[in-house]
């Protein structure tokens, strides 16, 4: 017997149970596909195709069909100037990760050689330049409204990509220094990518606003899942390794939260924390030191309730299925920290 095929909900970045809304959003998706692969395209075919690396590497395409999805709260979801508003976002999401990975010195990035590793850093700055320049484009076709918005996330994520090269001030609390880099390079687009969708998709501004605001919240709570995942998850169920940001030296919310702490028993893990963990025997002792602390259900706690906060902002909208699969992608971000 041939397997089933994937219905269009598997083949989304989050869970959309209605069939109709999730077949919509899919060919939506494929529309979306097709149009940057044509603004990658440049005259130099060595540009083509290092714009087209990392797009062809794959990729969730969260944010564009998160554009969608607020479209569908408007009263015309299915204008080009949607389509095209799910380009900026996803172009400018791109571009950032080219600079991620010089930043990073990354070798891989979605399972795939970075550009930095396959060319050189120049080649990868000069990328994402070019894809920000891409998007920058698309933006002003959409007024002058659309550019200001993409101005202020640009200035956010770039904000947020230097408060992580800069160690917090003596003066500063570190965790809320790590909380607003999540909120700048992370949430800053997300919520963009719910203000285009609402916003070009026709719905009112008052859903406009509660959209954006669920989006920055949303956003930020996903990355802050993923710092509790590379410490609480198997390497088999998430195909990466465990406590890689901890081997790194990354601080992470679960590690900010454990070095606040003032338990006696807690002095080896605060030793081990601001040591060398490249050894693996340390680097295991770390893990397991820190998967049995209270800071990891502190750390859960507190992106639940993000989680949370951020679906109450979703009483702005009717009762539907576009909001069911917000507030399901919500509770997504909630339970995947388990």
């Amino acid at each position: 017997m041939n397997p089933a095929a994937p219905s269009s909900g598997d083949l989304l970045a989050m869970p959309v149970a209605d069939e109709a809304l999730s077949a919509r959003l899919a060919e939506r998706m494929k529309v979306v596909e097709r149009a940057l692969a044509g603004h990658i395209r440049s005259r130099a075919p060595f540009v083509t195709d290092a714009a087209s690396h990392l797009m062809e590497a794959g990729g969730k395409r969260f944010r564009p069909l998160l554009v969608l999805l607020a479209a569908e709260t408007g009263s015309h979801p299915d204008t080009d100037e949607v389509v095209t508003a799910a380009c900026v976002v996803e172009l400018t999401h791109l571009a950032s990760l080219y600079h991620d990975d010089v930043m990073d010195e990354a070798a891989l990035r979605r399972g795939a050689e970075s550009a930095n590793a396959r060319w050189d850093n120049h080649v990868a700055i000069l990328t994402g330049d070019f894809l920000f320049s891409k998007s920058s484009e698309l933006t002003a076709e959409l007024g002058a409204d659309a550019v200001r918005i993409q101005a202020r996330t640009f200035t956010r994520l770039v904000e947020g990509q230097i408060q992580e090269t800069v160690k917090p001030g003596a003066d500063d609390d570190p965790l809320e220094h790590y909380l607003d880099v999540v909120a700048g390079k992370t949430g800053s687009l997300i919520a963009t990518s719910a203000r285009y969708g609402a916003r070009f998709g026709g719905a009112t501004p008052e859903i406009e606003e509660a959209l954006a605001s669920y989006g920055d919240m949303v956003g930020t709570a996903f990355q802050l899942s993923d710092d509790i995942l590379d410490v609480a998850s198997d390497s088999v169920v998430s195909g990466k390794t465990p406590g890689t940001d901890l081997r790194e030296g990354v601080p992470t919310l679960p590690v900010l939260m454990a070095k606040v702490s003032s338990r006696p028993e807690d002095a080896r893990l605060l030793q081990l924390l601001d040591s060398d963990l490249s050894d693996d025997d340390l680097h295991a002792e770390a893990l397991a030191l820190l998967r049995s602390h209270p800071a990891m259900r502190q750390a859960r706690d507190y992106v639940v309730s993000r989680a949370q906060e951020a679906k109450s902002l979703l009483a702005a909208l009717p009762h539907g299925p576009v909001r069911e699969a917000l507030e399901n992608f919500a509770d997504l971000v909630a339970t995947r920290t388990t």
